[in-house]
């Protein structure tokens, strides 16, 4: 089951996500692992860091895996109103 990762606007790039939901350490290990197609999207490989997320989006990396949840769809960018995962 996804962990789900609380998320404020409506898109969040997939580098970003992948730190917020603390599946990488880093913003150089998100870029490495998306490049070496160690990312899935929706069940699909992802190659691009850029790639916007959106509501209900599943990011996976090894065992692991987060989904992004919008809790608000109105303006602002998305990374900087990121809630911390609860853990």
């Amino acid at each position: 089951m996804s962990e789900k990762i609380e998320i404020r606007g409506g898109i969040i790039r997939l580098g970003q996500f992948l730190k917020i939901a603390m599946l990488v350490e880093s913003g150089g290990e998100a870029k490495a692992r998306i490049q070496a197609g160690e990312v899935l999207v929706n069940g699909e490989v992802e190659t691009r860091r850029g790639r916007q997320l959106s509501h209900l989006d599943i990011v996976r990396l090894d065992e692991r895996s987060a989904q992004v949840f919008v809790i608000d769809y109105g303006g602002g960018t998305a990374a900087a109103d990121a809630c911390p995962p609860r853990r």
